[in-house]
Parts: structure tokens; C-alpha cells; sequence
């Protein structure tokens, strides 16, 4: 049995120890860390997986940024230790978070990441939105939360805390 729940400031230390676990040394100097330094993961949308004896074995982050000024959620990590990949437990993460973000009222979501891989939850390529380099364009994807929410939304993505 698994549980899943909002991740608390006591999950912390052992969400960073999972994100060491699952990628690459260095991961903090992606641009994509530059946009969360500093600020806080969104409440009740960052979640975490633990097994029956209450190990950590799952994790998803959301963070606010703005996109040419609009308000978005930037998803991600999302990460499954390495025992338990292939259980389908990333797409619980990923399917549970987003319902709760529409639940909680935000409009558009977007990521770094494989094409194929959140294509099949709904995420398509950002034509005019820019991540600060060295992101590679193609892997730029983002979901309407709500109809039409990024239709008009274009620029650089940028700290929530930036002057919008």
C-alpha cells in the first residue's frame, strides 16, 4: 500500500536525498533551479509517496514562476526510487498534482522534460515561451489547466518573486 500526501517541511532532507538518488550529479545548476531558489515548493501540490513501512519512495515539487508576467506552475522534479520505477507510481504523482493544482485554481503548468513521456498526460511544446539557457527549446512543454489558459501567454519564464 502506498500513501500519498502534501510533503511537509519535515520531508525536506529526504525528498533531496530521493533527488540525489534518481538524477544526475549537478542537477542543481539547471536553469530550472535558478527560478526555485530561494522559494518555497507550493503547499498541498508537492507531494510525497511512502510505502507501507513509511519509507520515501516518491516525490513531486511545484513551484510558481511567471511566464511574460502570467502566473504558472513549474512542475518539477518528479522522481520514484529506483526500486519502485515501473509501478506507475511517477503518473499517480503526476495525475494526482494536477487535479489538485486545478482544484486549487491555477490555469497553466510547464516543464522541462521528454516530449513522449507527458505527452500522454496532456503536456504539448511551448511555442513562445523561453526558459533561461541552456534549455533546449523542444523539451519547453506545458498544459492548459484550464481552456485556452496559455493561449496568449508568451516570454521569458521568470522567478515569482520578478517584477511581473
Amino acid at each position: 500500500m502506498i500513501e500519498l500526501k502534501p510533503e511537509a517541511n519535515a520531508d525536506w532532507w529526504e525528498v533531496e536525498a530521493l533527488l540525489d538518488l534518481c538524477f544526475a550529479p549537478g542537477r542543481e545548476a539547471l536553469s530550472s533551479y535558478r527560478l526555485r531558489d530561494g522559494i518555497p515548493p507550493v503547499p498541498g501540490l508537492s507531494l510525497v509517496a511512502r510505502d507501507e513501512s513509511g519509507i520515501l519512495i516518491g516525490a513531486i515539487r511545484y513551484w510558481p514562476v511567471r511566464v511574460g508576467g502570467a502566473a504558472a506552475l513549474l512542475l518539477g522534479p518528479v522522481a520514484v526510487h529506483p526500486t519502485h520505477q515501473g509501478e506507475g507510481l511517477g503518473a499517480v504523482l503526476i495525475r494526482d498534482s494536477l487535479a489538485a493544482a486545478t482544484a486549487n485554481g491555477w490555469q497553466r503548468v510547464m516543464l522541462v522534460g521528454d516530449a513522449p513521456y507527458y505527452s500522454r498526460f496532456g503536456f504539448d511544446k511551448l511555442e513562445d515561451v523561453e526558459m533561461p539557457p541552456p534549455t533546449n527549446p523542444e523539451r519547453v512543454l506545458g498544459q492548459d489547466l484550464v481552456p485556452g489558459a496559455w493561449a496568449g501567454v508568451a516570454g521569458r519564464v521568470t522567478r515569482w518573486d520578478a517584477d511581473p
